[in-house]
């Protein structure tokens, strides 16, 4: 009797030992998944931009959220040869022959217009410049973590604004959008 009470502890002890040894792998591996999972998150949305104001100009649009970095790429094609303005623009809603119904820059901030990082201060949606080939055609890209992707944060989260380009470069004085000229192109970023 005292060699079966035996075996069964040893048993029992082993298959315990074995079942915490289970749980601890498993553990291991559900946080490496988490990891894994974490790093490969990313929210992305593109969007074809239209002409405005009886230009030709076209382009498609995307902007990336990852490891909270939203990344914007464009390319463009049917500008004149150059530098143009590019900002986010308030409303997603590009009904008006010339592009006024986004309305201002997105600035939720109400901050003066101006560069991108100037201390003196800049909106949300002051993107920049860029140039334009012989071509008419030209790529932007742009990074920020001041910016997100439905979020909910109503002073980063770009859902429901639009992206402008414009037919000038924008100044980065003139109050309250750089003096950059007609809106060319025009999409609004929908979720």
């Amino acid at each position: 009797m005292k060699k079966s009470s035996i075996i069964f502890m040893a048993l029992a002890l082993s298959l315990g030992l074995s079942c915490k040894e289970d749980k601890k792998e498993t553990k291991e591996v559900e946080e490496t998944v988490e990891e894994i999972t974490e790093t490969v998150e990313e929210t992305i949305i593109s969007f074809r931009m239209e002409p405005k104001s009886d230009s030709n100009v076209q382009g498609m649009v995307n902007f990336v959220e990852k490891d909270g970095m939203v990344a914007m790429s464009a390319t463009f094609s049917g500008l004149s040869p150059g530098e143009h303005a590019i900002h986010i623009h308030e409303k997603a809603d590009c009904s008006a022959a010339d592009g006024t119904s986004t309305g201002g820059h997105w600035n939720p901030t109400a901050q003066p217009h101006g560069k991108w990082g100037d201390a003196a201060g800049f909106h949300k949606g002051d993107i920049g410049n860029f140039l334009a080939n012989e071509d008419g055609s030209a790529e932007v890209s742009f990074e920020t973590d001041a910016w997100c992707i439905g979020c909910g944060d109503p002073n980063k989260d770009i859902l429901g604004k639009a992206v402008i380009v414009h037919q000038g470069s924008d100044d980065f004085t003139s109050q309250p959008s750089g003096a950059a000229g007609p809106r060319i192109s025009c999409t609004g970023i929908i979720e």
